[in-house]
């Protein structure tokens, strides 16, 4: 596999209590620390319900996170498309792609929250076929299509773009849990995937299976898809040692864990932990755990397991959480930047392998010593300076250089 890039995505997951305002500009702050730190990607999704998660339109937030970065590529994680017309959706993706200079990812799914389908009174059986006829419609489009299309939920009347993505070829990327519908749906459309469904344990085993579902799904349209263009999400919160990673990440993640995966989705067999410790320990520490509560190197270790489990993948994206606090967020992705990354891609091989090469060839190296030192002796102002600073070239060469006894005899007597 290619060097393996990183990113961030930002459900997001708030705990109820402050400013939104301010959590909004926290947001788009992290989003300009991680390009300054290089990392590739940023994702952000679309939820209408819950409390915990209020962006309502991935669209306007990157268009912000736009006119605060430079370099890094920006994705709708996800926009549900069957709570919006194609046509609306695939303009705003178009707009996006210029106002960030052609760094739009198009990320969608069918809807992640029975809530939202509720709340815009959408039937959630309906929910996939509609991602997957609003996909092909929108592809259209931005290929610069006129459509003509008439569905039970849209319809289309020579359709066309005034304006075109910037990109030659934006990337499409559709969200995948553990179901096969999501990598189905790619191999369909030969487009990218996101799996969101690798943060539980279950999740990770299944990625091997996941894949296979695509390859399948692609042979039969006669598609191809690609593992570099498959995005794997992982949690992480990481620090200088895995104590403080602890501290730092216990009491948010009992609040994230009790109070909405538990009380508030009411996910199926979650139980609430009864201490921030138990948290910690059944979410990163017990078998076959998926988050990592920790160090670089911890972290290393598990993207190398999931990389090996997987059989590869192109992006690995960690999910953004308020498990610690604001300050230890931004320096746990600082960090991932500083170690993970570097050691991930190989960036710090070649320098390991030259500081090996300079320790085990030290005797050869003392050939161009003894050259500087014969230059050095040759010239008797050179050496009786030399001589008075007592410089510890002296000692290391003196029984390689003949004339250094002499010069140091000179030298004393000019004193």
């Amino acid at each position: 596999m290619a060097r393996l890039k990183f990113g961030a995505f930002l459900a997001p997951h708030h705990p109820i209590g402050e400013h939104p305002m301010l959590q909004f500009r926290r947001d788009l702050d992290l989003v300009e620390h991680l390009d300054k730190l290089g990392y590739d990607e940023f994702w952000c999704g679309e939820h209408h319900s819950s409390g915990w998660e209020m962006i309502a339109s991935p669209e306007m937030f990157l268009a912000a996170a736009g006119e605060r970065s430079k370099r890094i590529m920006l994705g709708t994680g996800v926009v549900s498309l069957p709570y919006h017309h194609p046509f609306n959706v695939a303009q705003r993706m178009v707009q996006l792609d210029h106002m960030t200079g052609g760094r739009a990812i198009f990320g969608s799914g069918p809807g992640a929250l029975a809530s939202d389908a509720h709340t815009l009174g959408v039937d959630p059986m309906v929910l996939r076929d509609r991602q997957d006829e609003a996909i092909s419609v929108i592809r259209r489009l931005m290929r610069g299509e006129r459509v003509t299309a008439k569905s039970e939920w849209f319809t289309m009347q020579d359709a066309a773009l005034q304006l075109l993505p910037l990109q030659e070829d934006m990337p499409f990327v559709v969200a995948s849990q553990i179901s096969p519908s999501g990598m189905t749906l790619a191999g369909k459309h030969g487009i990218g995937i996101i799996s969101i469904g690798s943060m539980s344990d279950e999740g990770l085993q299944s990625l091997p299976q996941q894949w296979a579902f695509a390859e399948d799904a692609a042979k039969k349209h006669g598609q191809v898809v690609d593992r570099k263009n498959w995005r794997v999400l992982l949690s992480w919160h990481i620090a200088e040692t895995r104590e403080k990673a602890r501290e730092q990440a216990r009491d948010g993640l009992l609040r994230h864990h009790n109070e909405y995966i538990t009380a508030t989705l009411q996910r199926p067999g979650a139980r609430p932990f009864k201490s921030p410790d138990e948290a910690v320990d059944k979410m990163a520490f017990s078998e076959g755990t998926a988050a990592t509560i920790g160090t670089p190197d911890d972290l290393v270790a598990k993207i190398k397991s999931v990389l090996e489990v997987s059989g590869g993948f192109g992006t690995v994206v960690g999910f953004v959480h308020d498990w610690a606090n604001p300050e230890n967020t931004m320096r746990s992705y600082d960090m991932v930047a500083r170690y993970v990354v570097p050691e991930i891609n190989g960036y710090l091989k070649g320098l390991r392998t030259s500081q090996k090469f300079v320790i085990e060839n030290r005797d050869v190296f003392m050939r161009a010593r003894e050259a500087v030192m014969s230059k050095i002796m040759g010239n008797e102002a050179a050496a009786a300076a030399l001589a008075v600073t007592k410089s510890p070239m002296l000692s290391a060469s003196s029984s390689n250089v003949p004339d250094l006894d002499a010069a140091r005899a000179k030298a004393a007597a000019k004193k």
